[in-house]
């Protein structure tokens, strides 16, 4: 089943991290409210929130002097600067969104953003507060440092619970719950980006290009990171216009100062939330005005073809190019879900071709889709724009249902950027994950708990990383060659993807993938010489090569009884922990 989506939505400025005199550690101590909401009118803010360390009462503060102003006024007792201040705030809020929140100080000092709807009642989010362990002295003060407070995963639990958005603050940084160095089990930072309750990450990078930025990280193409996450910016300001605070650091910026454009129906918190807990990540984007418009695909083109994105130019049925389209759906459904732009080559310098009837397009796709894949999958169908041509885009998501397959026989994979048939041993793989989907769905439904499908997702990624990561220091991306076996004088493979742990038998050097022939090439005519090897302790590097303008690396690990084991064509992506000195050798 496809749908199509259409709507009227428009772009709007939002500034989701403000802070106030609340704030214990508020750089401005003459400002007023006022003058946060009329820097914020400069700045061309269409919503922004009110987030204090801790507390609301920033936000009590401000709704408490207009109710002041609005009671003399009712009275006939308020004087002409009161009544002109009225005046001022009546303009502005009619003009901006102000939504309470908090930034929330979790345990070890992780800050979190809650971010609410203005109808719910200000001191119900403050027992929220204390529900998160807040000590009431902190309430009062504004202050970041709380003590033993909620973990983070109980605060997005609740956030989220309580109806409101849940966005980890600053991320890539200091007090951020995916800041580099972070000593803590890889398990327990996958958790804290992967929650199901975490809607976003608050990022400093989001206009940097290159794969070290946190939006490329986050993806979805890392196979211990399969959630793609939601990336936005903010200003944290902690004063109306931003300070330098000293030699050699960072300016901090004012109200404003650092946006996030979103796309959305209407001026609403109800259409802010929809927009966070959709899959569309065209819809939000950051703002620069001294830039030309953010191009959401031609990002994308930069980025390349990958486990979760590919292009085609065109998808006649003439060529098998409508087949290819399909089968790159029935492939994204059966490994991370994915996105594939129609009218267009991955080659971002090449200019787009676009589709003449975008309309009659979309129909014929999702006619196809639904006559050809089985059991049905759910899409989304719609277009955007790029260089001046309509561009289709169909968004796939996890497949709950797997194996999908087309015309009931052909069942697909997305290995890295290809498209493949499914051997028997992965589809044996999906099969047990379709399985366990459905046991998980009816476990937590039968119990009666609230969000069943997303609880269910979280098991089965659970399962899938236990059965990928068997915690042998592996890296994430590549294929290792696990054993061989002569019949009838030929040599049988046994393959073990790094992505997902499947184990692959009766590979031969003929059958082989794109990356298991390398494999297998390499290791009958080039095979790895140990005192050749770039080692750096137990581990080493045997090969760098360049495929499709990617760089890949051919590495080894060494085990105490002097046993080898080499992966193949490892990328960027997947040289996680110690690997990772080898990317910063290339750079340097």
């Amino acid at each position: 089943m496809a749908s199509k989506k259409k709507s009227r939505m428009q772009w709007y400025r939002v500034d989701l991290h403000i802070h106030t005199p609340a704030s214990h550690d508020y750089l401005d101590t003459n400002i007023s409210y006022i003058d946060i909401l009329r820097k914020a009118e400069h700045e061309g803010l269409d919503i922004i929130a009110i987030t204090d360390h801790n507390t609301v009462h920033g936000y009590i503060a401000m709704m408490d002097e207009i109710e002041q102003l609005h009671f003399l006024e009712r009275l006939g007792r308020a004087n002409a600067d009161e009544l002109r201040l009225l005046a001022e705030y009546r303009r502005l809020l009619d003009k901006i969104l102000v939504l309470p929140g908090f930034e929330f100080t979790a345990t070890f000092g992780f800050h979190i953003l809650g971010i609410f709807s203005p109808e719910l009642s200000p001191h119900y989010l403050e027992h929220l507060l204390y529900t998160l362990n807040v000590p009431p002295e902190a309430v009062e003060e504004g202050n970041s440092v709380v003590g033993a407070s909620s973990d983070v995963l109980t605060a997005y639990r609740i956030i989220n619970e309580a109806g409101g958005i849940c966005i980890a603050a600053h991320a890539n940084t200091t007090h951020g719950v995916a800041m580099r160095g972070m000593d803590f089990g890889g398990q327990t930072r996958i958790a804290y980006t992967q929650d199901r309750n975490l809607h976003a990450l608050e990022v400093t990078d989001l206009q940097r290009h290159g794969r070290n930025t946190t939006q490329r990280f986050f993806d979805g193409t890392k196979p211990e990171y399969p959630r793609r996450m939601r990336c936005i910016q903010g200003s944290d300001a902690h004063s109306l216009h931003a300070i330098k605070e000293g030699k050699g650091k960072a300016t901090r910026f004012g109200v404003g100062e650092r946006i996030t454009e979103v796309l959305l129906p209407e001026r609403s918190f109800d259409a802010l939330l929809e927009m966070f807990q959709s899959s569309d990540f065209s819809r939000s984007r950051p703002y620069n005005p001294s830039r030309k418009p953010y191009d959401y695909i031609q990002v994308a083109r930069e980025e390349g073809p990958s486990i979760v994105q590919s292009f085609h130019e065109s998808m006649e049925r003439r060529g098998g190019r409508l087949y290819a389209v399909i089968a790159d759906v029935c492939a994204f459904a059966n490994t991370n879900g994915g996105t594939i732009y129609i009218g267009l080559s991955a080659d971002k310098h090449k200019k787009p071709k676009g589709i003449a009837n975008p309309q009659q397009a979309i129909e014929e796709l999702g006619e196809a889709i639904s006559t050809m894949i089985s059991p049905p999958l759910d899409v989304t169908i719609d277009t955007l724009e790029t260089q001046g041509k309509t561009i289709i885009r169909i968004q796939v998501p996890y497949g709950e249902d797997r194996p999908y397959a087309i015309d009931n026989s052909k069942i697909y994979v997305r290995d890295e950027a290809d498209t493949s048939i499914a051997l028997r041993d992965e589809i044996v793989n999906l099969v047990k994950q379709g399985l366990i989907f459905q046991e998980a769905t009816t476990n937590v439904a039968s119990n009666g708990v609230d969000h069943a499908e997303a609880q269910a997702l979280d098991k089965v990624t659970q399962e899938m990383e236990a059965v990928r990561n068997p915690r042998d220091d592996a890296p994430n991306t590549g294929v290792e060659i696990v054993g061989t076996e002569q019949r009838n004088n030929i040599r049988y493979y046994i393959m073990r993807d790094l992505r997902n742990g499947n184990i692959v038998k009766n590979v031969t050097r003929s059958s082989a993938r794109r990356l298991w022939h390398y494999a297998i090439k390499q290791w009958e005519s080039n095979p790895v010489k140990p005192e050749q090897v770039q080692w750096h302790g137990s581990i080493g590097l045997w090969r760098r090569y360049k495929r499709g303008g990617e760089t890949r690396y051919d590495l080894v690990q060494r085990h105490d009884d002097g046993h080898l084991r080499i992966y193949y064509g490892v990328t960027e992506g997947g040289m996680s922990g110690r690997w990772s000195i080898f990317l910063e050798a290339e750079e340097e």
